[in-house]
């Protein structure tokens, strides 16, 4: 293991019946976009908080302390959550057809701050300038498909109903044909919001 590394990203994991709509709402965008738009596996989908890149594997298990004490051992919450507008990202060249996440009470985002600055302090993390912007990404533009001409048709607006995120997974990422595979390697459950 000594010297190995991994591409290693933290998610939040979302429930099952919300993977399903996000499935169905996407599922006519695919055939309207003649095979330009690449799915995201189904058992894929998820929020990433914390993109950590390339990480020696031997940084898992403190990766894995270090979520758990963020997480406070399954007592933190994060409710409030609702699915938002669709999302062409990045902006201004976008290969990624996404869905935003409205944060109603703020846990998300304390979260992913939380979780930020501790991976910071452990070097594992370089945080962005940007503001952070929750969001699943549903589908990728395939190599040659046309992002623009895509990114201009009209999306029609996913369910809304408010939901509650499950865990927080720190995952590894294989590379390959046919898009990433995502390994969980260490899992923290969330306290179920009230």
């Amino acid at each position: 293991m000594e010297g190995q590394r991994a591409r290693l990203f933290v998610a939040l994991d979302l429930p099952a019946e919300v993977r399903a709509e996000l499935i169905a709402w996407r599922a006519p965008l695919l055939v309207a976009s003649d095979a330009a738009l690449r799915p995201v596996a189904d058992e894929a989908l998820h929020v990433t908080l914390c993109f950590l890149g390339q990480q020696p594997l031997a940084a898992v298990e403190p990766l894995a302390a270090a979520i758990a004490e963020v997480t406070a051992g399954g007592s933190v919450a994060v409710g409030g959550l609702a699915l938002g507008a669709p999302l062409w990202l990045p902006r201004r060249r976008p290969h990624a057809l996404t869905v935003a996440l409205r944060d109603r009470d703020g846990a998300l985002g304390a979260l992913q701050g939380a979780l930020a600055a501790a991976l910071a302090a452990g070097g594992w993390f370089a945080p962005e300038e940007r503001p952070y912007l929750p969001h699943v990404t549903v589908a990728r533009v395939r190599r040659g498909g046309d992002p623009r001409a895509l990114a201009r048709r009209e999306l029609p607006a996913p369910p809304t109903h408010a939901f509650a995120g499950e865990a927080v997974t720190l995952y590894r990422s294989h590379l390959g044909g046919g898009g990433a595979r995502y390994e969980a390697l260490a899992r923290e459950r969330l306290r179920r919001a009230a």
